[in-house]
């Protein structure tokens, strides 16, 4: 790194992942993972040994095949990570009981007014809280960079013996002893095998959390009560800190590393393995990155539900990950929390952006020389004098190009080089505010303020206007107030780090709250399905989010805040949002309680639609053509020509006897309709009715996605909702680009 850089080394891209190879291994080996799918015995050892056969039959030396195993996976499935030639894998692949060879592969990582905002105030006496005894004795897997065990959200007073199906252990290592467990974090374990060395560089290694990501998610799930506390002792978002589930029990593993917060599939498996065996509950993995991790499969055909964060920064469409039908998984909201900045310019015009600038030391009463920067980019900066002064950066055509964090840490760069002495940084999003304070506050005196393109284009119009402009930047504060966007709440989401408390945001800080919402439900309904459980979330009015990168997976509810406005997407351009950006809408815990239809799914489709995934089969031709036939809470059809016929089966969960009448709402150019119209549960009868929905293209043209819903009302306290999306096409495998 060059000593002159202005950035630490957690601000540096990571461009190459290269495994550092054992000393036995072949200089054209690297890491493959070899799926073997549901494990032949009972007893782990004799899976073990059957993986070291597999490889003895490739090396033709056990001495060899032993050296070269990391992982073997045998206690939810049945699978290995090898260091393995390409010849040696090719080979690997065609012996029987082998589902998949992969080359591993890499994911990233992607609180005080969050809980009350969605309704669940621990003092309510008619919230799910109190119904599951605040998720008493409820065992959460968090599988992420670690945990800071001495955090006071992991104190574990008042808490009982550790719950006596725990098969868990506490694994030792550096700053990380027996005594870091308690009666709260009841298990930890730590998985390297196969991350390179450069990014174990000043790690712990052991449990311990170095970045801060995996205690933050932790505390959002499972911390308990915290009073005072703020953004890092700052006053900002005073409160009380706890998580959603503050009486659950917490088991650890560490799978992620290093300052990019980097995880190899190989670890993860090995992680999940280890949830599945050690009896967690829910399992909570707040990370990005395409590719499905199959032992997550395995984990649901246990009645594990697996979280997933949606892994997606926008500002584009189609681009969730983790979207595989058998997990939960999480887009990110605002809360109804804003930490305003008022800059006052030159000609008295008062303007309020966004900002962390808490430190009173950092701000003047004068006013700074403004300099309108355009871009921020090498051009654009090329010919003005930014040395000393505030710029103003705001580039809205390339806003669709690059995420808000590239972005904006490129502008950061650039401007900190020719320093400057503040920012004013213009995105489509100004919610997004911990990058602001995690770098700013380092290399910018002034501070940096967040805004809109609108108020950038006020501020750039008064630049223009005048040969020396001004600017003063008046010290944050907080203010609360109504007024939700979408799914889960995962921006500046206040919750431990180390021994602190701090803001971070994206879709892994909105996955920990719909993993606390799913142990609470599994405290109050024990022997409800993964399946029924995501049900209740998603047609009840939480959320769920599913981008048409998997068309057949998306859910709906309320589209509309809490003042009965428009839920808005915060993409490029800014535009009201449709299931695909939000999913099942904002999640509301307490309606998820009582559900009264559920749709449920035998995890054996789940598993012959993954294995139709792998390759050609011979009962998956029709199968993967209609996989709107999966019984999810959601139809998506995504190739209407003339009439499509879906079926589905609801579950009543709630009172024995009931009537429900289906209510249609249908996409814009097809004709809907349900039969029966009239569903009817009679005491002692069956629990269980099934359904058609009929689609009918009104006209032969070629479309892109339209979107309805079909609701299920009982006239009394339920309504049953779930989205339709369709698009209609003239034939296969033409794309819609508009």
């Amino acid at each position: 790194m060059d000593s002159r850089s202005p950035f630490p080394p957690t601000l540096l891209l990571v461009l190459v992942l290269v495994v550092v190879l054992p000393i036995f291994a072949d200089a054209s080996s690297r890491l493959y993972i070899v799926y073997m799918g549901e494990k032949k015995h009972d007893d782990p050892s004799v899976v073990t040994a059957s993986h070291h056969d597999a490889l003895t039959s490739v090396f033709g030396s056990k001495d060899e095949a032993m050296k070269s195993i990391v992982y073997s996976y045998k206690h939810g499935f049945s699978g290995f990570a090898a260091m393995l030639t390409e010849s040696q894998a090719d080979e690997l692949e065609k012996l029987p009981g082998v589902v998949s060879v992969k080359p591993n592969t890499y994911h990233k990582a992607h609180t005080t007014r969050s809980w009350d905002f969605l309704g669940l105030n621990y003092y309510e006496q008619s919230s799910l809280l109190k119904k599951a005894k605040y998720g008493e004795d409820v065992i959460v897997g968090v599988i992420d960079s670690g945990i800071w065990p001495t955090s006071r959200s992991f104190d574990d007073n008042g808490y009982g013996p550790v719950p006596a199906r725990w098969k868990g252990k506490c694994q030792t290592g550096a700053e990380f002893n027996t005594t870091s467990c308690n009666r709260k974090i009841i298990g930890a374990r730590w998985y390297s095998g196969d991350i390179p060395d450069e990014l174990l560089k000043g790690e712990y290694m052991s449990p311990r959390d170095l970045s801060g990501h995996g205690t933050h998610a932790a505390s959002t799930i499972v911390g308990g009560q915290v009073w005072n506390v703020s953004h890092r002792q700052s006053g900002l978002a005073a409160g009380m800190a706890r998580g959603g589930a503050p009486r659950a029990r917490l088991a650890v593993y560490k799978a992620c590393w290093g300052p990019k917060i980097t995880c190899g599939d190989a670890s993860l498996l090995a992680a999940i393995d280890d949830a599945i065996n050690d009896g967690v509950d829910v399992l909570s993995l707040s990370l990005g990155g395409y590719g499905e991790i199959p032992g997550t499969l395995h984990a649901v055909a246990r009645g594990i539900t697996v979280v997933f964060a949606g892994g997606n920064s926008g500002p584009v469409p189609q681009s969730v990950s983790n979207a595989v039908p058998w997990v939960i998984t999480v887009a990110a909201s605002t809360i109804d929390r804003s930490f305003p900045t008022v800059m006052s310019l030159g000609n008295k015009e008062k303007l309020v952006g966004q900002s962390l600038n808490y430190n009173a030391t950092m701000n003047s009463s004068n006013f700074h020389m403004l300099v309108d920067g355009q871009r921020c980019d090498e051009d654009s900066l090329a010919s003005v004098n930014i040395t000393g002064k505030i710029v103003l950066c705001s580039a809205p055509l390339e806003a669709a190009n690059s995420s808000p964090d590239s972005a904006f840490i490129a502008a950061l760069g650039a401007v900190v080089k020719r320093r400057a002495k503040g920012l004013i940084y213009a995105q489509y999003s100004a919610n997004k505010l911990d990058g602001l304070e995690d770098y700013c506050h380092l290399y910018l005196p002034a501070s940096c303020v967040l805004v809109d393109y609108e108020i950038a284009s006020r501020i750039a119009s008064y630049a223009k206007s005048t040969r020396k402009s001004v600017v003063k930047i008046s010290r944050v504060v907080s203010v609360v107030g109504n007024g939700p966007d979408i799914a889960a709440p995962g921006v500046s989401i206040l919750a431990a780090v180390g021994d602190s408390y701090k803001f971070m945001s994206g879709t892994s800080m909105a996955c920990p709250h719909v993993s606390a919402v799913v142990a609470l439900l599994k405290s109050v309904h024990p022997d409800w399905s993964p399946a029924m459980i995501k049900s209740a979330i998603v047609t009840t009015g939480l959320y769920s989010c599913h981008t048409t990168s998997s068309v057949y997976i998306p859910y709906m509810a309320s589209v509309t805040d809490r003042l009965g406005m428009p839920i808005q997407a915060e993409g490029a351009p800014r535009k009201i949002a449709d299931p695909f950006d939000f999913g099942g809408g904002q999640i509301d815990p307490d309606k998820s309680i009582d559900p009264g239809l559920v749709y449920d799914i035998d995890p054996k489709e789940y598993t012959k639609f993954f294995n139709c995934t792998l390759g050609p089969k011979d009962d998956c031709e029709s199968y993967v053509g209609q996989l709107y036939q999966l019984n999810l809470p959601s139809i998506a059809v995504p190739d209407l020509k003339d009439s499509v016929t879906v079926w589905r089966t609801v579950t009543n969960v709630g009172g024995e006897e009931g009537t429900y009448k289906a209510s249609i709402e249908a996409p814009a150019g097809v004709r809907m309709s349900v039969e029966p119209s009239i569903i009817t549960f009679t005491r002692g009868g069956s629990r269980s009715a099934t359904f058609k929905v009929t689609f009918t293209a009104k006209q032969r043209v070629q479309t892109g996605y339209t979107f309805g819903s079909l609701t299920w009302l009982d006239g009394a306290t339920h309504s049953v909702r779930i989205p339709v999306v369709v698009r209609t096409i003239i034939q296969d495998f033409v794309s819609d680009t508009s």
